[in-house]
C-alpha cells in the first residue's frame, strides 16, 4: 500500500507565530506613532526657523527623505541577515538602534541636529528590520503547513494596521494636549516592549542559518555573465550595464543640484536597472561556469526586480497620504456632524481610516469577495491583484485632485471627503502591498530570502523618490509656466500627475503579469535548524 502524501496543509500552525505576530504589532505602533506625526510636528514646531512659506515644503522634503532612508536600510538588514547573523539576531540588535532613535526624538524636541539623528537611527533600526520580520515568519513554515502561511501573512498584515490604527488616532492627540516629548516618548516605549516580545520567544523559532560565502552567489553569477566572451558575439550586456555606471556617476556629479538623497539614490536605481538588463542580456553565458541551479535562480529574481519597479508608481502615491494628504486636510473644514452630534477630528488622525478599513477589507476580500470571483470563474492570483490595486490607487487620486481643484475655487470643503480616496487607496494597498509579501517569499531562491525582502522594500524608497523627483521639478520656472497654462493649481495638477504615473504603471503591470511564472520557494523540511536558544 502506499503512503498518505502530506499535503501543505495538514500541518499545524507553528507555535512561534504568536510572539513573531505581537513583536510586528507593538513595532508597527511605535513606527506609525511617530510617522504619521511626523509632517505636523515639523511644520509647527521643529521648522519654525524657516519662512513660513517654506516650512510645507520642507516638511514633506523630510518626510520623504526619512521614508527612502527607511526603506532603504533593508538592504543592510536582509545582507547582514544572509550571509552573516541569521534573522533573528539582526532583528533583535537592530531593534535597539530602534529604540535609541525614538529616545532621541523625545529628547531633542527643539533640536534640529538631535532630531535628525533620531530618524536616522529609526531610519536604520526599522528599515534593517523591515524584510526580515516578514521572511522570519515564513522561515517558520515548510512544505507539510505551507498552506497555512497565506493566513499568517494576512494576519501579520492586520497586526500592523491594528497597531498603527491605534497610533493614528491617539498620538495626534498626545502632540496637541502634551507636547513632543510625550507623543514621541509613548512609541519608544512601545519599541521597547516589541524587542522583548520577540527576545522572549527565541528558544521557540526555527532558523534558517545564514548562507556561507559562495562562488555561485547572485553578483558573482551576474558577473560571470557580464564578463564572458561568446565566440562571434560582443559584449552588449556589459555595455548596457558600463551605461549603467556611467549613468550613476553622472547622477552623484549632480548632488549640488538635486541634493544627496534624490541624486544617489537616482545612480542606485540606475545600477539596478541597466546591471539587471545587462544581466539578462547575457545570463546564459554563465552556463557551464555555475550550475544551471544558480543560473536559473538569478534569472528568478530578474523576473521579480521587473515586478517590483513596476509597482514603485504604487508607493510614490501611497506615502504621500502622510504628507499632501496631511497638508490638504489643513484647509480643510474639520468638525464633523453625526445624527446631531458634532465633533472635531486632526487633520493627521484621518490617517487612521487607512488601517481601520485595511483591517475590514483584509476578512472582507478573503471571506466574500475573492471566493466570489473564484465562483464566476476569475481566479485573483497574487499578480491580478496587484494590478488591481494598482490601478485603485490610481484612482484615488483621481478623487483626491478633484477635492482640490474644488477647494482651489474656493468652496469650503470637509475634510469627510477625503473618506472616498481613503477607501480607494487602502483597496490599492491590500491588494498590493499585502498580496507583495507573500508574492516576495514564495517567488525568492532559498538563499536570496533576506534580501529580496529588501528589495522589495528598496520599491519603496524608489517610490518616494518619484515624490522627490516631482517636488524638485516644479520648482523650475518653465514647469511652473506650463502648470499655470493648464489653469490648474500646483498641488491639484502635482496629484492628476500622479494618478496618471499610477494608471500607466497598472497597464505595465497587467501586461507584463500575463507573461510572469510562478514558482514555488517555500523551504522543505530539511533546510531549517530547529527550534533552539539563540544568542540576543
Amino acid at each position: 500500500m502506499s503512503q498518505p502524501t502530506t499535503t501543505a496543509t495538514s500541518g499545524r500552525m507553528p507555535r512561534q507565530i504568536p510572539y513573531i505576530i505581537a513583536n510586528e504589532g507593538c513595532e508597527r505602533f511605535s513606527f506609525y506613532g511617530m510617522r504619521n506625526i511626523l509632517t505636523p510636528f515639523l511644520i509647527s514646531t521643529l521648522l519654525l526657523f524657516l519662512p513660513e512659506s517654506e516650512r510645507t515644503g520642507e516638511a514633506k522634503h523630510v518626510f520623504h527623505t526619512f521614508v527612502i532612508g527607511v526603506y532603504f536600510f533593508p538592504l543592510l538588514g536582509g545582507w547582514l541577515a544572509d550571509r552573516f547573523f541569521g534573522k533573528y539576531n539582526t532583528v533583535f540588535w537592530l531593534s535597539l538602534v530602534y529604540v535609541a532613535g525614538h529616545a532621541c526624538l523625545a529628547i531633542f524636541e527643539d533640536n534640529v541636529k538631535g532630531f535628525y539623528l533620531g530618524l536616522g537611527l529609526i531610519a536604520l533600526g526599522s528599515g534593517g528590520i523591515k524584510p526580515l520580520v516578514a521572511s522570519f515568519v515564513g522561515d517558520q513554515f515548510d512544505q507539510t503547513n505551507k498552506g497555512k502561511a497565506k493566513l499568517v501573512f494576512d494576519a501579520f498584515y492586520w497586526i500592523i494596521n491594528f497597531g498603527s490604527f491605534f497610533a493614528s488616532l491617539l498620538m495626534p492627540l498626545f502632540l496637541k494636549n502634551y507636547g513632543p516629548a510625550v507623543a514621541f516618548g509613548i512609541p519608544g516605549v512601545m519599541m521597547f516592549i516589541a524587542t522583548m516580545v520577540l527576545w522572549s520567544g527565541r528558544r521557540k523559532y526555527v532558523h534558517v542559518p545564514p548562507a556561507a560565502a559562495s562562488p555561485h552567489s547572485f553578483t558573482r553569477v551576474a558577473k560571470s555573465a557580464l564578463l564572458a566572451h561568446a565566440p562571434g558575439a560582443g559584449r552588449p550586456g556589459l555595455t548596457v550595464a558600463m551605461a549603467g555606471v556611467a549613468g550613476a556617476v553622472l547622477s552623484l556629479a549632480m548632488t549640488p543640484q538635486w541634493g544627496f538623497v534624490i541624486a544617489a539614490c537616482t545612480a542606485l536605481v540606475l545600477l539596478l536597472a541597466f546591471g539587471g538588463i545587462g544581466t539578462s542580456m547575457q545570463l546564459e553565458r554563465a552556463r557551464g561556469l555555475h550550475p544551471d541551479e544558480a543560473v536559473d535562480g538569478v534569472r528568478a529574481v530578474l523576473r521579480i526586480l521587473i515586478v517590483f519597479s513596476l509597482v514603485t508608481p504604487f508607493w510614490s502615491l501611497f506615502d504621500q497620504k502622510a504628507s499632501t494628504w496631511v497638508v490638504q486636510a489643513n484647509s480643510m473644514i474639520t468638525t464633523f456632524s453625526i445624527f446631531g452630534n458634532e465633533f472635531t477630528l486632526l487633520p493627521a488622525q484621518m490617517q487612521a481610516l487607512n488601517p481601520l478599513l485595511v483591517m475590514l477589507l483584509i476578512p472582507f476580500n478573503n471571506l466574500v469577495l475573492f471566493p466570489m470571483l473564484q465562483k464566476i470563474g476569475f481566479t485573483p492570483t497574487p499578480l491580478r491583484r496587484m494590478t488591481a490595486g494598482i490601478a485603485f490607487s490610481a484612482l484615488s487620486w483621481l478623487v483626491i485632485g478633484t477635492i482640490q481643484v474644488s477647494m482651489d475655487a474656493g468652496t469650503p470643503t470637509s475634510m469627510a471627503w477625503q473618506i472616498l480616496p481613503y477607501a480607494l487607496l487602502t483597496m490599492g494597498e491590500v491588494l498590493v502591498s499585502a498580496t507583495g509579501l507573500e508574492f516576495a517569499y514564495s517567488q525568492a531562491p532559498a538563499s536570496m530570502k533576506g534580501a529580496i525582502m529588501a528589495l522589495w522594500s528598496l520599491a519603496v524608497t524608489v517610490g518616494n523618490l518619484w515624490v522627490l523627483v516631482v517636488n524638485a521639478a516644479v520648482k523650475n520656472d518653465a514647469v511652473l509656466g506650463r502648470i499655470r497654462d493648464s489653469g490648474l493649481g500646483l498641488i491639484a495638477f502635482q496629484m492628476y500627475f500622479f494618478a496618471a504615473f499610477a494608471l500607466l504603471a497598472a497597464i505595465a503591470f497587467g501586461l507584463y503579469a500575463k507573461r510572469y511564472r510562478m514558482v514555488d520557494h517555500y523551504r522543505s523540511n530539511e533546510t531549517a535548524q530547529a527550534p533552539a536558544a539563540v544568542k540576543a
